[in-house]
């Protein structure tokens, strides 16, 4: 089906058909492939000998295992390979190199590279990646989702619980099977040993859930040891295995189990989700019911329980409570074909096996297929530079209030068109792999999107679409890897270069927009919001964008890449965009903060949307609404109440509260005083009680399981308080007509990124 050609660069040298998961074996020597044909899913034993790559030989000097070591041509640091007969092998000397050299693999300057993932190691040698030949759908997927009950008392489910349990495992597949595991018709050890038996049955090629390695299969995991049952989910009935992970996405370090069985890949749309939003940030939540309704995959008719209510629904209505959880099953199958083919396409290039192109960053994936070609051509490797300051891209804004209507004209792919215009890459990069890479994903993406557009067939439209949004994503992480401080090929010299030459071509666009009578509102690193020229209509967008370009530099391309009917700016990368069918979006963490209770969202969201529509009078109505409703107590608790997780266990939080390394917090202090069992990752909810808009938190606080509607007991007070300081934000703007200068003269941001 694929109707671009293959190129060795991007797609590995070796252009193997359908192999689709991969495992060691035989005690490490061998690489068990997976591979699909005809339908059927066989398996196939290769030779693998791991590597380590080294800046001197003697390093590994008498290590056991060791088969050879080969001098790497040319200039760089690492300019031995040596290679083992074994993983264990390989591991052994990992130990030795760090034994000898003082430094951890994972230290960016040490004097040795070892790759932790056999797969990774094996993709890179034999230049094959994963799934040629083969699109999303031709993958078996089965969505997995758990239900619980939680003991009386508690808000949230842990199963080191003895009296929490697994109620329900809904199951559901790409064929159209779905099936709950029932925790009313067997016992949880039971429900376990079925759970697995259908997996195998199913045989999926992959496990797809939402928040599934945070939660369920923790729990699952959890209970299976607490029964002494295997989890054995693996094509060849191996067990279930895991590890501690962290993964990095923008500003967020989020940790997690990472769950792995033979032949098979997990994928968590939670995680999905966060990467999406990372680039987006248009997701209202990143729950499963959120996302759906985003989405548009919400059955019509889908059962919903309150999650507060699982238990209760167990023992009062099993039916819904089981039908809740097929539904569950069926929107993360939902969810996983939309957010997922992007990384099933880049599995089809990068060196990196399905489940960890989800959990791999951008940056690492540029740096695995550099080094694929590096290796390929038996070249050193350098090591990673010093990290150093970067300016940041250009940032400013111009009006605050309502405009309409607002156009936003964006450079196309700003960073990588200035650093194949201005010929920007790595000085390390002696063989010039890092440009050409570059250039071949562009070219690549050009023609995909062209493709998918011209395709018949749907699966093929699906498959080029998925191609060309994830070289569009590996396109756009370019000028991150200049900056990455783990790049072997990094250069921060480079990366200020790229930023400097962006903040030009803003400039460029600003003083352009300003000549054609346009008024700017706001710019972001590489695009503009305006209110376009007097008397400008759509007929005219084309003319108006060849008049801004005129001026910049070649290779460098504009796109209108949206029109609104109107635009609230509220302050520099906080604002709302309300397009021309009437969908409002807000930006920035004033509006969408998750620090902020639900009530303030939802009141910043009704305010925000008035303003847009020109209703500025009922700004005040919505605030009267509100206060009104808390002193009638016609507020729910779950709008009021603050959920927080524990990062760490309480003993650890009050030895830094002694010790004045942190502040209390009403979180862990309710935890402590429950004298239940909690432990890092529980949840807790909790509200203010007492009187009085200034009451301290910590000694008021309340869990929000003890709110009781016969006597309701919300501070009144503290959370109107909080209603007005919402209203003392937004009233100049709800008597502000049109646009205003910001109260102080408008400096662009050119705050330096520190790597």
């Amino acid at each position: 089906m694929l109707t671009i050609e293959h190129t060795p660069l991007l797609f590995g040298r070796d252009s193997s058909p359908g192999l689709i998961a991969f495992d060691l074996a035989e005690g490490g020597r061998a690489i068990r492939l997976y591979r699909r044909s005809g339908g059927a899913t066989l398996t196939e034993i290769v030779p693998f000998s791991p590597f380590v790559l080294l800046a001197d030989g003697d390093l590994v000097k008498d290590a056991g295992g060791l088969v050879a070591v080969e001098p790497l041509a040319g200039p760089g640091d690492l300019c031995w390979r040596a290679s083992f007969g074994s993983w264990g092998d390989a591991l052994g000397a990992r130990d030795r190199c760090r034994d000898r050299s003082g430094q951890p693999a994972n230290a960016p300057r040490a004097p040795y590279l070892f790759l932790g993932d056999p797969v990774h190691q094996y993709l890179l040698q034999a230049g094959r990646t994963s799934f040629g030949g083969l699109v999303f759908a031709d993958l078996r997927h089965l969505a997995l989702d758990i239900e619980v009950m939680t003991t009386e008392g508690y808000e949230f489910p842990s199963a080191a619980r003895a009296g929490d349990r697994i109620i329900a495992v809904a199951l559901a597949d790409s064929t159209g099977f779905h099936h709950v595991v029932r925790g009313d018709r067997l016992d949880e050890q039971g429900l376990l040993d079925e759970c697995s038996r259908i997996i195998r049955e199913r045989d999926p090629d992959v496990i797809e859930g939402h928040n599934i390695f945070r939660f369920d299969l923790e729990y699952l995991e959890a209970r299976a040891r607490l029964h002494r049952v295997a989890l054995a989910w693996g094509r060849g009935g191996e067990n279930l295995r895991s590890r501690v992970a962290r993964l990095q996405i923008a500003e967020r370090t989020i940790g997690y189990r990472r769950y792995e069985v033979a032949g098979r890949h997990i994928i968590d749309t939670w995680i999905l989700a966060q990467l999406h939003d990372a680039g987006t940030r248009d997701l209202p939540g990143f729950g499963l019911k959120d996302l759906a309704r985003h989405f548009g995959v919400a059955a019509e008719g889908r059962t919903y329980v309150d999650p507060s209510r699982i238990t209760r629904e167990f023992s009062e209505a099993p039916e819904r409570l089981m039908a809740y959880a097929a539904d569950d099953a069926i929107e993360t199958l939902a969810i996983a074909s939309i957010l997922a083919p992007p990384y099933f396409a880049q599995a089809q290039a990068v060196p990196f096996d399905y489940q960890s192109c989800t959990l791999r960053g951008a940056a690492a994936k540029i740096d695995a297929l550099v080094l694929r070609e590096y290796l390929a051509r038996g070249h050193a490797v350098p090591l990673p530079g010093p990290g150093a300051p970067v300016g940041g891209g250009y940032t400013a804004i111009f009006q605050e209030g309502v405009a309409r209507p607002v156009l936003h004209v964006d450079v196309t792919s700003l960073y990588p068109s200035l650093m194949l215009a201005r010929s920007i890459a790595p000085a390390s990069d002696i063989l010039g792999v890092f440009p050409a890479l570059l250039y071949h994903l562009r070219d690549f993406r050009v023609r995909a999107k062209r493709l998918a557009r011209d395709a018949r067939e749907p699966a093929e439209r699906a498959h080029l679409g998925a191609l060309q949004q994830s070289f569009k994503i590996l396109i756009n992480a370019f000028y991150g890897y200049l900056a990455f401080s783990g790049g072997h090929w990094n250069d921060f010299d480079a990366a200020d270069r790229v930023t400097a030459e962006g903040r030009a071509v803003v400039t460029a666009v600003l003083a352009a927009l300003a000549a054609l009578g346009a008024t700017p509102v706001e710019a972001d690193t590489d695009g503009v919001y305006f209110v376009p020229p007097p008397g400008h209509t759509p007929a005219d967008d084309e003319t108006l964008l060849e008049r801004i370009a005129a001026g910049l530099p070649d290779g460098i391309q504009l796109e209108l890449d949206g029109r609104y009917a109107a635009m609230f700016s509220y302050k520099m990368k906080t604002y709302a965009l309300l397009d021309e069918l009437g969908r409002l979006s807000l930006k920035g963490s004033a509006f969408r903060s998750r620090g902020l209770e639900p009530f303030q969202r939802q009141i910043i969201g009704e305010i925000v949307r008035c303003l847009v529509l020109g209703r500025r009078a009922e700004v005040r109505a919505v605030i009267d609404r509100w206060l009104g409703d808390f002193a009638a107590h016609r507020v729910e608790p779950r709008a009021f109440a603050r959920t927080e997780t524990l990062q760490e266990s309480v003993e650890a939080y009050r030895e830094k509260v002694r010790a004045g390394a942190r502040a209390t917090s009403a979180a862990y202090e309710l935890a402590g005083a429950s004298g239940r069992s909690v432990q890092p990752g529980d949840q807790v909810s909790y509200y203010v009680t007492g009187r009085g808009p200034n009451v301290t938190v910590n000694e008021y606080a309340k869990l929000a399981s003890q709110w009781d509607p016969a006597r309701p007991d919300e501070n009144v007070e503290y959370y109107q308080g909080k209603v007005r300081e919402i209203w003392d934000r937004f009233r100049a703007f709800a008597e502000l007509e049109g646009l205003r200068p910001p109260a102080e003269e408008p400096e662009p941001s050119t705050q330096l990124m520190l790597f």
